[in-house]
Parts: C-alpha cells; sequence; structure tokens
C-alpha cells in the first residue's frame, strides 16, 4: 500500500513525460529544417531576382547602345565576356528582334552556324526557372556540354527507370528588350545560370542556412537541387569525397512534391543516412513544377541527444522513487512490523507449534493490543485442543472396533451385489434381444411360406425367376442365422457349442485369412510369434468369431497403419499356477486404452466407434468365460514394451487330450 502510488503513478507520469518528450523534441527539429528550408528558398529566389535584373542592368546600359549602334560585334562580345564574368552567369547572349543570334561571349564562326534562334517575343526581364533539353541548352551556350551529363546513380527507394544518364539542363533564365532611342526594340538580350552541377552556388546556399557552429552535436547540414527527382547539384556525400550527384529521391517524396505539389516536412533516408529534411517543389515560368529545393540536417546526433534527455528523465524519476520507495518502507515499518510478528506466528501455529505467541511488542496502539488479544486467543484455544483431543482418542477407538465388524460383513456383501447388477444387466439384455428374435421370426415364417407357395403355383414358369428366388432363399437363411445367433447371446447357456481340442496357432491363422480384405486397404504389418504346443479347449467357431472380433478391434485402432502382432504361449511358461492352459495376445501400435475406456471396455453396448454396436468385447468374454477363460486388456507400455498401443491377452484352458491327436478324430462334448 505504501509503495503503490510510487510503483504506478510515477512509472505512467514517466512513460507519458517521455511520449510528450519525444513527440514535442520532433516537433522542434521539424520546425527547425523548416526554418532552413525558408532561408535556403530566400536565398534561392535571390539569386533568381538577380538574375533578372543582372539581364535588365546590362539590356539598359549605354555602352551596349553604342556598340550595338556601331554595329561592333568585337566591341559587343567583349561587353558581354564582362558582364557574364561580373554578374556570375553562365552565359549572356545578344539576338536580333526576330531571334537570331548577333553575338555572345562563347561565339565562334562554327557555333554562330549552329545557333538556334530564339522567339521574338520580348521577355519582361524577370528571371525564372527553365527545364531545356540538351540541343536547347547547346545552342544558348555549348561551353557548357560538360555540366550535361550526369550518369544516374541506383537509389534504395526510388521510382524505377530505365535511364542511364540525366543529360536535360534546369537554368535561371531571363530575357530582356533592348530600346532604341526611339524607343523600338533593337535587340534581344538572354542571361542565365546553369543549375546542372553548379557547386558553388550550392555550397553557398548551404553556408547561408547551415553557418559554422550553427547545428550542435557535431550534426552538419545538406542543401540539394533537382531536377525532377535527380540531384544535379548537392553537398550530399556518396562517399567521402564523392558528390551523390546522379541520385534519386525516394518514390514517397516524389509523389509527395512533384506529384501532388506538397512540401515534405519530416525525416528521410537520404543516399546513406536518415536527415531531418525538407522539400519543397521548383516552378518553371509556367507553373509546372521542374524540380525539389532540399535541405536538412544530420539527424543521428540529435537522436542520439534526445535518448539521453529521455534517459537522464528516467534517471531522475527511478532515483526519486528509490530515495521515496525506502522513506515510505522506513515509515511504514511500525505498521506493518507487529503485523509480520502475529502472521508468523499463526503460521507457526498452523505447522503444529502449539506453543507460538506474538510476545510483547513495541506499539501500543490498537495493532499492539490486538497482538495481545491473539495471544490470549491461542492460550484459550489451545486448551480447548486438549479436551477434544482426549475425546478424539476415545471415539476413534470405538469407531476402529465398529468399523472391524462392518468391514467382515461388507466383503460378501459387496461381492453380491456384483453379481446381482451382472445378472439383472444380462437379464434385460438377454429378454431385450429374445423379444427382437421371437419378432423377427414370424415375418421371416410369413415369407418362407409364400415364397414356397409362390414357387409352387408357378411351376415351371417360375424358371426364369429361379436366380431371384434362390437369391430370397439365401437371404431367408441369413436372417435366420442371425436370428439364432442373438438367440444365442441371449441365452448362452443354450446355445454353447462343442467342446474341442483346438490348435491356437492355427485359428489364429484362420482369422487372418477371413480379415485379409481389411488388411489389403491398410498399410499394416503382421508379425507373428506363436509358440503355443498345448491345445485350448473350446468351441472352434467361437474362437474364431474371439480372435476375428478382437482383430478388427486392432485394425480399426490402426487407420494410419502400423503393426499387428500375434502371440501365443503355453500357460505354465507364464504363470506358475498348476493350470494347464494357452495364452493368446493380439497387439496393435494404435493409441492405446485410456483409463476411461479401460473401465468400462467390457461393458455391453460401450464403443469408441460411430458405426459399432458396442456388443463385440462383451460377447466375446462371453464366449470365454463359458469355456473357463478370460479376456483382460492392457496398454503395452504395461507389458514392458518400448512402443505405444493396446494387447488384448485371451487365456484358455487346455483340453486334457494328447496334442498328438487330430482333432477331428476327438469325441466332441457340449459345453
Amino acid at each position: 500500500m505504501a509503495l503503490l502510488p510510487l510503483l504506478v503513478v510515477l512509472p505512467l507520469l514517466v512513460a507519458a513525460l517521455v511520449i510528450w518528450g519525444n513527440a514535442a523534441y520532433d516537433r522542434l527539429l521539424i520546425t527547425k529544417v523548416r526554418s532552413d528550408l525558408a532561408v535556403a528558398r530566400g536565398y534561392f529566389e535571390q539569386v533568381l531576382g538577380e538574375v533578372g535584373s543582372g539581364t535588365q542592368g546590362v539590356g539598359a546600359s549605354y555602352a551596349l547602345y553604342q556598340a550595338l549602334t556601331r554595329h561592333d560585334l568585337p566591341a559587343l562580345q567583349g561587353l558581354l565576356a564582362r558582364e557574364r564574368t561580373r554578374l556570375g552567369f553562365d552565359f549572356i547572349n545578344l539576338y536580333q528582334p526576330d531571334g537570331h543570334l548577333i553575338t555572345a561571349d562563347w561565339i565562334t564562326a562554327q557555333t554562330a552556324r549552329d545557333a538556334a534562334v530564339i522567339s521574338p517575343v520580348a521577355g519582361t526581364g524577370q528571371a525564372s526557372l527553365a527545364r531545356l533539353e540538351a540541343n536547347e541548352l547547346l545552342a544558348l551556350a555549348p561551353h557548357l556540354a560538360e555540366r550535361l551529363h550526369i550518369p544516374l546513380i541506383a537509389t534504395r527507394g526510388a521510382v524505377p527507370t530505365t535511364r542511364s544518364i540525366e543529360d536535360r539542363a534546369l537554368v535561371m533564365l531571363s530575357t530582356t528588350p533592348v530600346y532604341g532611342p526611339d524607343g523600338n526594340i533593337q535587340a534581344l538580350l538572354r542571361g542565365g545560370v546553369l543549375l546542372n552541377q553548379n557547386l558553388p552556388l550550392i555550397d553557398y546556399i548551404n553556408r547561408i542556412v547551415y553557418p559554422d557552429g550553427s547545428l550542435p552535436f557535431d550534426s552538419h547540414g545538406t542543401a540539394t537541387l533537382f531536377m525532377d527527382d535527380v540531384r544535379i547539384t548537392t553537398n550530399v556525400r556518396l562517399f567521402q569525397d564523392q558528390r551523390a550527384i546522379g541520385t534519386r529521391v525516394s518514390q514517397v517524396v516524389r509523389n509527395a512534391v512533384l506529384d501532388h505539389g506538397e512540401t515534405w516536412l519530416d525525416r528521410a533516408f537520404v543516399v546513406n543516412d536518415w536527415y531531418v529534411s525538407a522539400y519543397e517543389p521548383l516552378l518553371d515560368g509556367r507553373g509546372e513544377r521542374v524540380g525539389m529545393l532540399y535541405v536538412g540536417y544530420l539527424e543521428q546526433p540529435f537522436r542520439y541527444v534526445k535518448y539521453g534527455m529521455l534517459a537522464l528523465i528516467v534517471g531522475i524519476f527511478l532515483v526519486v522513487m528509490v530515495l521515496a520507495a525506502l522513506f515510505s518502507v522506513r515509515w511504514a515499518r511500525s505498521i506493518f512490523r507487529p503485523l509480520e510478528q502475529m502472521n508468523q506466528t499463526m503460521q507457526r501455529v498452523e505447522d503444529g507449534d502449539a506453543s507460538a505467541r506474538v510476545g510483547p511488542v513495541a506499539a501500543r496502539d490498537e495493532i499492539g493490543a490486538l497482538a495481545s488479544h491473539f495471544d490470549q486467543l491461542l492460550d484459550v484455544i489451545d486448551d480447548k485442543t486438549r479436551a477434544l483431543q482426549r475425546w478424539a482418542d476415545e471415539l476413534d477407538a470405538k469407531v476402529i472396533e465398529r468399523t472391524r465388524e462392518l468391514a467382515q460383513s461388507n466383503a460378501s456383501l459387496q461381492q453380491a451385489q456384483q453379481q446381482l447388477v451382472k445378472s439383472e444387466k444380462l437379464a434385460a439384455i438377454g429378454q431385450l434381444t429374445a423379444s427382437v428374435a421371437h419378432e423377427i421370426n414370424n415375418p421371416i415364417a410369413v415369407i418362407q411360406g409364400n415364397l414356397d407357395l409362390m414357387r409352387e403355383t408357378l411351376g415351371s414358369q417360375a424358371a426364369p425367376v429361379k436366380a431371384e428366388l434362390q437369391l430370397l432363399d439365401q437371404q431367408i437363411d441369413r436372417m435366420r442365422l442371425i436370428v439364432t445367433q442373438l438367440l444365442q447371446y441371449a441365452r448362452p447357456t443354450e446355445y454353447a457349442g462343442y467342446v474341442e481340442a483346438v490348435d491356437v496357432n492355427r485359428a489364429l491363422e484362420d482369422s487372418l485369412v477371413l480379415v485379409a480384405h481389411l488388411l489389403a486397404h491398410t498399410h499394416i504389418d503382421v508379425e507373428r510369434d506363436l509358440q503355443a504346443t498345448a491345445w485350448a479347449g473350446i468351441n472352434r467357431q467361437e474362437l474364431q468369431q474371439v480372435v476375428i472380433n478382437l482383430l478388427i478391434n486392432a485394425i480399426q485402432a490402426m487407420p494410419g497403419g502400423g503393426r499387428l502382432r500375434l502371440r501365443t504361449r503355453n500357460r505354465n511358461e507364464l504363470v506358475t499356477d498348476g493350470r494347464a492352459g494357452v495364452l493368446i495376445e493380439i497387439s496393435d501400435t494404435g493409441p492405446g486404452l485410456s483409463p476411461k475406456v479401460r473401465e468400462r471396455l467390457f461393458r455391453p453396448f460401450f464403443t469408441t466407434k460411430n458405426d459399432g454396436n458396442g456388443l463385440g468385447l462383451w460377447i466375446s468374454v462371453g464366449l470365454v468365460e463359458r469355456y473357463g477363460g478370460s479376456i483382460e486388456g492392457l496398454n503395452r507400455e504395461e507389458l514392458g514394451d518400448s512402443v505405444q498401443g493396446a494387447t488384448f491377452r485371451v487365456w484358455l484352458l487346455s483340453e486334457p487330450l494328447s496334442p498328438e491327436t487330430p482333432a477331428a478324430s476327438m469325441e466332441p462334448r457340449r459345453a
């Protein structure tokens, strides 16, 4: 009770604090990368604006106007070269109002002939992004060809592609008109910056967003420009000295940013590590998404710090819990210590120490008074117990004497009761069977009489149905045989067969032949160990009936196959009781006999099969006991076998005749 608030409430508070702290820390990281993306976007838009303003400044310069008026191509070419270097452009070209190239700082005779014609529509001077094919960029600046071809590197999680090289260009492009003194357009000036492999630009963005020392815990930030989903310039490292140019963004990020125009703010796997990342779509002049701007920083150091902070919080709570628990236990000891003494005393009394007492306790409150009353109660109980013990000893002596008298009469009564129950069961079954047999005999007689009358009346005309009439005769005989067997079950003493000297080994072999059709459809191996030399005194047909019943039960116990063992021995080899006899054992490798089954095994109408009537074993016991034998069912483990299964043992008495005398020559006698 004292520790319950500490062991339940505090852990719940710690868990809630850990969950909240983890979520809050993650939100802080996302807020940080969102602000980093805003800084990167601001600088990127500034560079884009500088491309537009720089182009406009050159187009409005007086030096360009003078050189253009004099048609001084060398002066124009030198001017454009100086301005391109000053502005940091990758190209700045001068075109006629109809779009034909006038000159550029990179122009030669060959490149002048290959220069493409641009749209004659004058631009506004505002710079915008443009995604150009390779031939379009080479027409603007053929000297940038080496920065176009970017081999694509297979990237985990990216959208599958059959392309191996990215040769398109993403450029900041601005076109501005050059006006004459009359206000007419004299030329078009186009300038731009190629973003493909533009390492100075991306490194400068990275320094603006993540200056040295801006990220704690040895984390580092990265920035990347994508054309579609391909990194065209980045400071993310593929290896130590190789940038991850040509790698691609994951499919999840591509779908969110390029397909749906969303801004991605979450942790993402970038090339070879996890980063807290921000992706934003880049739009061209027509508003189409042509690429992405990315910033992010390595997550691992922050993750370690987060886990460290959470561990520190949990550690502080654990220390507080331990200190509070020690204080609470020490404070509660004055209450539960006397209770422990009383509990120990009760335990000693239960173990038989009647002299155990709590004794004096330090507490002088209600608990101390309870301990004193408890000792007084134990003294009273001890006195009463000794008195009860004396009375119990006297009563036990009288009960033992009376029990001895009852036991002597109970043994004979129990034996008579069992015999009476068995007789009543047999009588009831016999009466039922005799009634059924009697009721069946009447219609059999009517059928047989009418069949004979039909045969006599038809005479020679019965020849076409002679086979059918014979089949009816056979079925009537079969019904009579069934009735006879029912009467035999009802009154076994009136239908007992003749006693013969039977070779049990031969009887087993003959029975196997009769169940061969059942064995043919199974995977059961038959093992014979027939060593009996004595002959049994029993009716041969009834012995076969018993053996076949046991064989069928064994086969049905092994539906998936197994081993059927047949074994015979002389009784004097197993039991030295002076009685001559024969033992027959039929063993299977089925599931064996459970205690519940063994208890009801030889009772009438008990069966474990859905299609059985439960009379087979009961009839077999009656047949064997009629000739002085017995049947018992055991598990093979009880006989010392190492395999699972059941064994049925049939004990038979020997016929007092010489085994060498053939059974056919002996005088049969009634059982």
